[in-house]
């Protein structure tokens, strides 16, 4: 039977949140959490792949106790179990430390059911980095595929996927040994309302929550800030570029100014002789 596992993270709606002018950080507090838009679509294609080929979809996310949202979200979707991984000791972990924590996670899951394929969105849009899915890769020494948008097709009992890879000017079709990890596009699929028994049972469903002391041979020194080797010295909110100069009167003068602009800018369109 298919196991798929996805990735997934609760985050602040990047749309609506605030920076702290004093603290030059992020207020979570001015914007209400939601399921990472990445992740929403990774887990609809691993519930697609479930419906096409068979087998389970588990999800699993690392953060406070309010992530059980997060996850109740993706039972709507159509996942079958959510794992929560929450401890203080988590704190403050950078992609490295994040993704030694899920992977610890994902090998305890693995034990109740082999896992076949992961599944991670592109990225999350608190962050941006999209480092925590190929270090999941790396650490459990499984190919990572990134930028997938699309998937081929899924050979179980042979063990291979065949996916499309999202390249700047097209894309590649790639072929990758089982089991493997995709990171996927939000063009990979379009994520529908979901359904009224999945609502229902997302309302009743309780995820399974794991502390750290539930994982097996952690090294406590690769979590949270003890593990995260990298730091944000600093975070700023960009100045908002100056206002453009509305041209006013008719449109001969209005032609008549944008051309006066133009020849105190004619430096700009001069072509420099090569030497």
């Amino acid at each position: 039977m298919l196991h798929i596992v996805a990735c997934i993270k609760q985050v602040p709606d990047t749309k609506i949140i605030k920076m702290n002018p004093k603290t030059n950080t992020m207020d979570r507090r001015t914007a209400p959490a939601i399921l990472n838009p990445y992740d929403a679509h990774a887990v609809e294609e691993a519930v697609r792949i479930k419906n096409r080929y068979g087998g389970i979809v588990s999800v699993v996310t690392m953060g406070p106790p309010p992530a059980v949202t997060a996850i109740k979200k993706c039972i709507e979707i159509g996942a079958d179990e959510g794992y929560l991984i929450t401890d203080r000791r988590f704190a403050g972990a950078d992609t490295l430390a994040t993704s030694y924590a899920v992977t610890k996670a994902i090998e305890k899951i693995s034990k109740q059911q082999p896992v076949d394929l992961i599944i991670c969105g592109k990225m999350s849009i608190d962050g941006d980095t999209g480092q925590v899915g190929p270090g999941i890769a790396r650490r459990l020494d499984i190919p990572p595929l990134t930028s997938v948008n699309k998937v081929m097709e899924i050979n179980q009992e042979e063990g291979y996927a065949i996916v499309h890879r999202k390249l700047e000017d097209g894309y590649e079709v790639v072929q990758s040994t089982l089991p493997c990890l995709f990171s996927v596009e939000k063009t990979i699929n379009e994520v529908p309302y979901s359904p009224l028994p999945n609502v229902i049972r997302a309302a009743r469903y309780k995820p399974h929550v794991w502390s750290v002391d539930d994982l097996e041979g952690v090294d406590i020194k690769q979590l949270g800030l003890k593990g995260s080797p990298t730091i944000v010295s600093k975070v700023w909110a960009p100045q908002k570029p100056a206002g453009g100069t509305l041209l006013e009167g008719s449109s001969i003068e209005q032609v008549e100014q944008l051309l006066s602009v133009l020849f105190e800018k004619k430096e700009l369109f001069e072509t420099k002789e090569e030497i």
